[in-house]
């Protein structure tokens, strides 16, 4: 019965690797999620409709419940699609959790304290994407009130 309802759950997965982006997709899947992966920012604001060119609201269509994307990428960074979705009116109540190799507290305090729900060191293991449920819960419950 949880699985049915997790399945409902859409995470967006943002990784510039594709190694890693199969990676993240397979252990969501793996855990009953539903999961878009894109290679960039810039297309993950064209899905979730932030793209100044994309007039469609993608996120309207297929809702997006969380938000999971690597910290470093070519052209804009995860803090920066981060700084993207709280600054958007539409989509700052989605959870967004940050992943990166590389483990700076700086730059994990930073995202932190810009709105991240977490930050998860790669390789990203199965008992992390277990983490995700407690976020993906109290957003629906923030949504349905």
């Amino acid at each position: 019965m949880v699985m049915a309802a997790e399945s409902h759950f859409h995470i967006l997965a943002v990784d510039d690797s594709v190694i890693d982006r199969k990676w993240i997709e397979k252990l969501l899947k793996t855990s009953s999620f539903q999961v878009t992966v894109v290679d960039s920012v810039s297309k993950a604001l064209e899905f979730l409709g932030l793209q100044e060119a994309e007039q469609k609201n993608h996120h309207q269509e297929m809702k997006v419940n969380l938000i999971i994307t690597d910290y470093s990428m070519p052209g804009m960074t995860g803090y920066d699609l981060l700084r993207k979705i709280k600054e958007s009116t539409s989509l700052k109540d989605i959870p967004v959790v940050i992943m990166s190799s590389e483990n700076i507290p700086s730059r994990i305090n930073r995202c932190l304290e810009e709105g991240a729900k977490d930050f998860f060191l790669k390789p990203v293991q199965l008992s992390d994407v277990n983490k995700l449920r407690p976020h993906l819960l109290g957003w629906r419950t923030l949504v349905e009130v």
